[in-house]
């Protein structure tokens, strides 16, 4: 059996973790900034709702990032074993444990990553292995982060633009720039993903730019709709996202998901991919993916007329007379362009269609390996570490044959190779 390799960790690696805590600052920074602007403002209302959306983000990457320590502490050279990192054993644990209470366990991964990464690029030290299996753990925290936080915050400084009825060039630039940065943090997580292919599987910018144009067209016309929607009944938001995120929970936990290892961290999973489903498409499990995405995109179209309807009903006519009709007609025809450059995207520049027939014993359509078995350094090191969370996760993006998948939870010892 040839053994499975993964991408070296590399300065593209690194810039993109200097990148990431560079960037968690400068948005929690500006977070800060909107909301003593609100407060200054008297407008304790959009204060109260702007800082729970923090807290509430916070908490929830907070409580991934913890199990995922908890779960990771018993894996080969996550305790001070060559190439390992010497990470947070014994008494430490009670370090991390509080920096976790003090909503700062995300940024010290930022720094441990960025830590690791410097070790291993520059000075060419052991534990490459240790600083991937860290950057995809960033990179998931990423996203959650993103759909927990940035998405309902741009929804409310759409609506406040809305409602206000004024708008000046910063806030198109910050609305523009916070939708952009939504979409790139899904191309991030894909980066991620396509890292537990053969040579990412030819993965180019062609395909990258054409990953990213289809979230933007989107997640853009989603966060419009629901803006739109909120500027008109904005008490009634609240009763539409509690509608559907318990479907979305419910649909979930009949996919049978097993990304984490608890009950209660998979409840929380499944609870943050309802979340995520109110934005944004997220694949969950392996089998019919195109069923489930054609199910979902239909049900959020649907949706989504509901929401433009509804505010063309209820909308002012006098102050809406500028953008009113532009905005009905656009939003479904960027949704439409959307689809179709995320049909494109699997017509041509999905990895199964440059992916090589994998070669396995005896022609064996699976076949049981050892984690050991995949590595990510090409010198066999002492200790191999997979990340299997995101490896499950890129069993379910690819499951034709070829991929990685990861069996159960994120703590066994076991993978499958299709």
């Amino acid at each position: 059996m040839e053994r499975g390799t993964i991408s070296k960790y590399s300065w593209v690696d690194f810039a993109f973790s200097v990148i990431g805590v560079c960037t968690f600052l400068v948005d929690w920074g500006s977070d800060v900034w909107v909301a003593t602007e609100f407060y200054c403002r008297g407008e304790f209302f959009w204060f109260g709702v702007l800082v729970g959306l923090m807290v509430l983000s916070s908490v929830v990457v907070q409580m991934f990032s913890w199990f995922w320590f908890k779960y990771d502490r018993e894996l080969p050279g996550f305790c001070g074993e060559p190439g390992g990192g010497g990470v947070l054993c014994g008494d430490r644990v009670k370090l991390f444990c509080l920096l976790h209470v003090l909503q700062l366990g995300f940024l010290c991964r930022h720094i441990s990553a960025i830590r690791q990464g410097f070790r291993v690029w520059w000075r060419k030290q052991a534990g490459s292995e240790y600083a991937v299996y860290l950057t995809h753990d960033l990179s998931m925290l990423r996203l959650i982060e993103t759909f927990c936080e940035s998405a309902p915050q741009l929804i409310l400084m759409v609506y406040v633009m809305l409602r206000t009825n004024r708008a000046r060039t910063v806030q198109f630039v910050s609305i523009a720039a916070s939708t952009t940065s939504i979409a790139w943090m899904v191309v991030d997580y894909h980066r991620s993903l396509r890292s537990f292919l053969p040579d990412k599987a030819r993965q180019g910018w062609g395909s990258s730019l054409i990953y990213f144009l289809w979230n933007l067209l989107l997640i853009g016309p989603r966060v419009a709709a629901l803006a739109l929607f909120s500027s008109v009944l904005p008490g009634f938001i609240a009763a539409h996202f509690l509608l559907l995120w318990p479907v979305f929970v419910l649909w979930a936990c009949l996919q049978r998901t097993a990304f984490m290892d608890s009950a209660g961290g998979e409840w929380l999973y499944r609870a943050t991919v309802g979340l995520i489903w109110y934005f944004s498409w997220f694949n969950v499990a392996e089998g019919r993916t195109r069923v489930r995405s054609a199910i979902y995109h239909a049900f959020i179209t649907a949706d989504g007329g509901v929401l433009l309807v509804t505010w063309w009903c209820y909308r002012d006519p006098a102050q809406t007379e500028a953008y009113g009709a532009a905005l009905l007609a656009a939003l479904p025809l960027v949704y439409l362009l959307g689809l179709v450059f995320k049909a494109v995207y699997y017509c041509c520049f999905h990895p199964k269609l440059w992916r090589p027939p994998a070669r396995l014993p005896d022609d064996l359509p699976d076949a049981e390996v050892s984690f050991r078995d995949v590595s990510v350094q090409d010198d066999a090191p002492s200790s191999r570490l997979l990340n299997r969370r995101m490896a499950c996760h890129a069993g379910h993006f690819y499951t034709e044959r070829g991929a990685v998948r990861a069996t159960g939870g994120s703590g066994g010892t076991e993978s499958t190779r299709v």
